[in-house]
């Protein structure tokens, strides 16, 4: 199939098609004020389908590009397989399930998107007839929250969701993906209050007998003092012009920060350790930071005695497993 990546940005491009762009970004500016505030469950945010395509042209490619990145990492420690059920829960407009179609492009899979807001089910259903992988889908209106239950599967998602609930629905979902799946994927914003919420699942999983498979190279505790620093990714996400219309400036990218735990029930082989912060690259050295195995972080330096690590280490970029596998 064609690069989902690629795909998706094409079907995204045509859905502002006779919304005057002063409109579209008056949508964005109201929706990223609100979208990810403490805005109760039962109040769909998304109210239409002007506010959905201009959210979905907006957020989409962001939110593919960190989950991609998370489920990368994930299939780098489980490499031989395959899930062959995927249910995205919160998923909106269904960004994650495209990202697994990229992670996974081979083989059949039964694939649900659960949200509450039918205008994102209904655009999303529609965006996913350009991708053949998505094609049978399931869109089901449902509330996150304590009330909802999952049907077992291989894989379940969750991104950008936790922010939008009370922490006793935070609870209930977490325990209902570890009930209902193999293996749980949860991604949140790089920001410290989403670290927190991933580590607050990510101790939730490991209770309820999984094993973390990235980024952490161990299901110990996390090593980092909570307040002095938090743990968080970057992916580099194309700006539309849309983008550049809501936020201004001249770049053909953006840095998406966010933070992820990926856990599952399988055997896993986490990287030995990983790379936590940007590489510093000096004259005939490279300074990596590391989460390591034995549950600790570390600085390595890496020189050019070092052959061809020193190489890999120029390489290196943030969130990758060190050494290279």
């Amino acid at each position: 199939m064609n690069d989902p990546a690629d795909t998706l940005r094409h079907s995204l491009s045509t859905l502002l098609d006779g919304l005057p762009p002063k409109q579209a970004a008056q949508a964005v500016d109201r929706l990223i004020a609100t979208y990810r505030g403490n805005t109760p469950t039962h109040t769909p945010i998304l109210r239409d389908r002007a506010d959905v395509a201009a959210y979905a042209a907006y957020r989409m490619p962001a939110t593919f590009e960190a989950v991609h990145s998370a489920l990368e990492a994930f299939a780098e420690a489980v490499p031989h397989w395959t899930p062959t059920s995927h249910t995205d829960v919160g998923g909106g407009t269904g960004a994650a399930t495209w990202a697994a179609t990229a992670t996974w492009p081979e083989g059949d899979r039964t694939v649900t998107v659960l949200d509450w807001a039918e205008p994102a089910l209904a655009l999303g259903k529609e965006i996913a007839t350009a991708n053949p992988a998505l094609r049978t889908a399931t869109w089901q209106r449902a509330k996150i929250g304590a009330a909802l239950t999952l049907d077992p599967a291989d894989l379940v998602t969750v991104s950008y969701v936790l922010n939008e609930l009370t922490a006793p629905d935070r609870t209930a979902l977490v325990d209902a993906a570890a009930t209902a799946a193999q293996a749980v994927v949860i991604v949140e914003p790089g920001t410290p209050d989403g670290y927190a919420r991933i580590i607050e699942a990510r101790d939730r999983l490991i209770a309820a007998g999984f094993r973390v498979a990235a980024p952490c190279p161990h299901s110990a505790a996390c090593p980092i003092v909570p307040g002095e620093d938090w743990c968080h990714f970057s992916a580099r996400v194309s700006r539309s012009s849309l983008h550049r219309q809501v936020k201004g400036g001249s770049l053909a990218y953006e840095d998406e920060k966010f933070a992820y735990v990926a856990a599952t029930r399988l055997p896993a082989a986490p990287a030995p350790s990983r790379v936590v912060r940007r590489p510093q690259i000096r004259k005939g050295q490279v300074l990596l930071d590391l989460c390591e195995s034995d549950e600790r972080l570390a600085r390595h330096t890496v020189t050019k005695r070092h052959g061809d690590l020193y190489k890999a280490a120029r390489d290196a970029t943030w969130g990758d497993p060190w050494p290279p596998r």
